[in-house]
C-alpha cells in the first residue's frame, strides 16, 4: 500500500486534518475521545480493501475549533457536509466511542451517501441500571488502564514517549470531549428518541469487558436500529480496533461486503 497522505480539508468554515490511504470504496473512520491524526495498524488492514479516510473532528487535534461547535449534533451536520464536500458515496461509516455517537448522528442526516454503518462501543444512549464510567474524574493514567482489558497493553501504551505537541493535543482533545459529553454525560436524549430512524445497514461492535460504556449498550443500539447486527469481542475492553484488530477488521469487511450484495 502507498504511504497514506495527510492534508487539510475545509468544510463549513472549519479546517480539519485528514489522513487518507488505500483504494476501493470509501470507508470513513470517526475517532473517539483520545483523538485521531494517525494511520493506525487496523486502518492499514482496512486500506487493503477500502479508501480509508480518517478526519480529526473539529475541536480535536490539529483541526480547527469553530465557533459553531456546541454539541455532537453539530458534528453530525458537519460530517454530512464533509461527505458532500468530498462527494463520497457508497460509504462504509465506522465510528468508535464518541465517534460512534457522531456516526449515528451523521447517519440520520446523510443516509443517501451511506452503504453500511459500524458503531463500536458507541456513546450517545442511556440504559437504566448500566451507568457509563465518569471518565472526567480519571487522570490520564487511570483512563488508559481502563480503556483496554489487557493490562500489559495498557502499560505499553503508558510507556510510549509523548512530545510536548502530543501533550498539548491530548489536553485539547480532553477539553473538546468535556464540552461535547459533560452533561448529560456521553448521552443525547434527542438521539435516543430518533435513532430508530436510521435505515442504513448497521453493525454494532463491543468489547465484553468495556469499562467505559458497558456491553449492555450493544443491545440497546441493536434494539433501536432496525435489523442491526451485533458482534461482541471476548476478553476485550473499549478499544476493539486495538485489542482485537484482526477480528474487528474482518467483521467490518464482511459486513460491508454483505451490505453491497
Amino acid at each position: 500500500m502507498a504511504q497514506p497522505k495527510t492534508y487539510f480539508e475545509t468544510v463549513e468554515g472549519a479546517q480539519v486534518n485528514v489522513v487518507r490511504g488505500g483504494s476501493g470504496a470509501p470507508l470513513v473512520f470517526l475517532h473517539g475521545a483520545n483523538g485521531g491524526g494517525r494511520f493506525l495498524p487496523f486502518m492499514e488492514k482496512l486500506a487493503a480493501h477500502f479508501d480509508v479516510i480518517a478526519p480529526e473532528h473539529p475541536g480535536f487535534g490539529r483541526s480547527d475549533s469553530p465557533d459553531w461547535l456546541d454539541n455532537v449534533q453539530d458534528l453530525g451536520h458537519f460530517y454530512a457536509a464533509f461527505l458532500e464536500k468530498l462527494d463520497l458515496r457508497d460509504v462504509t461509516l465506522v465510528g468508535t466511542s464518541l465517534g460512534g455517537w457522531i456516526a449515528a448522528e451523521t447517519a440520520l442526516r446523510a443516509p443517501g451517501r451511506l452503504r453500511a454503518l459500524a458503531l463500536a462501543c458507541a456513546a450517545g444512549l442511556r440504559v437504566e441500571g448500566a451507568p457509563k464510567a465518569n471518565i472526567f474524574l480519571w487522570n490520564a493514567q487511570e483512563l488508559t488502564r481502563n480503556l483496554v482489558h489487557d493490562g500489559a497493553l495498557a502499560e505499553k501504551m503508558l510507556a510510549a514517549p509523548q512530545s510536548d505537541e502530543e501533550r498539548d493535543i491530548a489536553m485539547k482533545n480532553r477539553f473538546a470531549t468535556a464540552k461535547l459529553g459533560w452533561s448529560p454525560r456521553l448521552y443525547d436524549p434527542q438521539l435516543q428518541k430518533w435513532i430508530h430512524r436510521i435505515e442504513t445497514p448497521t453493525l454494532v461492535l463491543w468489547g465484553r469487558e468495556d469499562k467505559i460504556i458497558p456491553v449492555a449498550y450493544a443491545q440497546a443500539f441493536a434494539q433501536r436500529i432496525k435489523d442491526a447486527r451485533t458482534h461482541v469481542f471476548e476478553a476485550c475492553g473499549h478499544l476493539p480496533h486495538v485489542e482485537k484488530a484482526d477480528d474487528y477488521v474482518a467483521q467490518i469487511i464482511a459486513f460491508s461486503q454483505g451490505a453491497r450484495a
